[in-house]
């Protein structure tokens, strides 16, 4: 089965402000305006019983595109109800929704990406998740501490959750005798060996110089035991020593041969991969496999593909980036009883794994990967281990702006037009001017 990724390969833009409301039009008769302070709220009391009504679903593509049934299978047992799904395509999700909050013209439930839900949260727009709704110890604490906004209290409900792996050429490395690296130091010894065998460009890493690219750094900046803003999560630390380490790090796996600046993009991945171009698909998510399977032909993966956590860095100090997505139910929507009974519904352990089984994504609910489905497939193992490593996205409403700021950065240490220190004092500079929205 063809896991697919979280998001599109497209840079996404969050408006702000209401003179981005003009680009709800569209989504007019798929939402309800509401009145008084969205941040004003107190959080609900979810009543006993069936739900009833309408609810207005808003979901990125492709997920949207395969929630029917499950729309179904809750209607069954709340038969007076009515779910209405909207599936935007996923570069524009975030964009139409920041727009909708800032209209005052939302749907009752979205479901937000892992990357900027932090952002989204942010605006507070959101209702804070109703006292018994959902066990939250139930879920991967990263996956749940990414949903919690500064004032400590949670705004969503994870659905789905996975921490980013190496995939990589097992039937290379195998046959080379060699064994992927568990440190930064084994790392650089594992390219340099295969670099001798052949394989010029050994590792394929994030080279959007976007976003992306800054969420890369992310993780040598957490293996290196730092953080690209303050402890407490108000101010930016992005130049701080041990982040200029660790994009130097970074950087020396380009200036030293092992990695391209200009490749691959997203969608040469798999060809990269499996013409031998590349040993190592660096910091990808489960959908490659199936990805990989498509491409090359069933039983492929199976054949020559592996799967290991990221290095440690110098300090021992294990981290990936955490994806995934999460449940949120607006305050200006008109149907909130029904929507956290929705979001309730898809939280059930069974029904993540059902989720899993038709399209794809992992569940954000420990047990249910104890499910044969999942606990039986050894690609995942790596996966599951990783995800209490994992972090999420600062939260900070101006992530994604900075976020695009420190990926440009990066590539002027790379191509060898800047240093890590001045490149990242210029990320800190640019950054303080945006502030964090705190």
């Amino acid at each position: 089965m063809l896991v697919r990724p979280d998001r599109s390969t497209s840079r996404r833009t969050v408006l702000a402000g209401a003179s981005a409301a003009a680009l709800t039009a569209g989504l007019a008769a798929c939402g309800r305006s509401g009145t008084g302070d969205s941040r004003a709220s107190a959080p609900i009391s979810v009543t006993d019983g069936p739900a009833t009504g309408t609810v207005e679903f808003w979901a990125g593509a492709p997920d949207g595109d395969s929630l029917p049934p499950f729309i179904a299978a809750f209607k069954k047992e709340n038969p007076d109800v009515t779910v209405n799904v909207t599936t935007i395509p996923s570069s524009e999700f975030d964009t139409k929704l920041t727009a909708a909050i800032a209209s005052g013209r939302v749907p009752d439930l979205v479901s937000l990406y892992s990357q900027t839900q932090s952002s989204i949260l942010a605006t507070g727009a959101f209702q804070t998740v109703p006292e018994g709704l959902v066990d939250l110890g139930s879920f991967f604490e990263p996956a749940l501490a990414g949903v919690t906004t500064a004032d400590g209290a949670h705004k969503a409900v994870p659905w789905y959750a996975y921490a980013r792996v190496n995939y990589y050429r097992k039937d290379v490395v195998d046959g080379l005798g060699l064994t992927p690296p568990t440190t930064w130091e084994e790392n650089e010894a594992f390219c340099r060996q295969l670099v001798a065998a052949g394989h010029s460009i050994p590792l394929g890493m994030a080279v959007a110089w976007d976003e992306y690219s800054a969420e890369a750094l992310s993780e040598y900046v957490h293996q290196n035991g730092s953080s690209l803003t303050t402890e407490d999560g108000k101010g930016w630390a992005i130049n701080a020593a041990a982040n200029v380490q660790a994009l130097e790090y970074f950087a020396s796996l380009f200036t030293a041969g092992y990695s391209s600046p200009d490749g691959p993009a997203f969608l040469d991945v798999v060809p990269w991969l499996t013409s031998g171009k590349n040993v190592v698909n660096v910091s990808n998510g489960p959908w490659l496999p199936g990805w990989i399977d498509e491409a090359a032909g069933e039983g492929y993966v199976a054949k020559n593909i592996g799967v290991y956590a990221q290095p440690a860095g110098p300090g021992g100090a294990k981290a990936a980036a955490l994806g995934g997505g999460s449940l949120g139910v607006l305050d200006r929507g008109g149907n909130a009883q029904a929507a956290w009974k929705l979001v309730e519904y898809l939280s059930r352990p069974q029904v993540q794994v059902q989720w899993y089984q038709t399209f794809g994504n992992l569940p954000a609910v420990q047990s249910a990967w104890d499910d044969p489905a999942i606990a039986d497939d050894e690609l995942l193992a790596p996966v599951r281990d990783a995800i209490p490593t994992a972090f999420g996205a600062p939260t900070a409403a101006t992530w994604s702006q900075v976020a695009d700021v420190i990926g440009k950065q990066m590539e002027q240490v790379v191509r060898g037009g800047s240093t890590a220190q001045a490149a990242l004092d210029e990320a800190q500079k640019q950054a303080e001017a945006l502030g964090t929205g705190a």
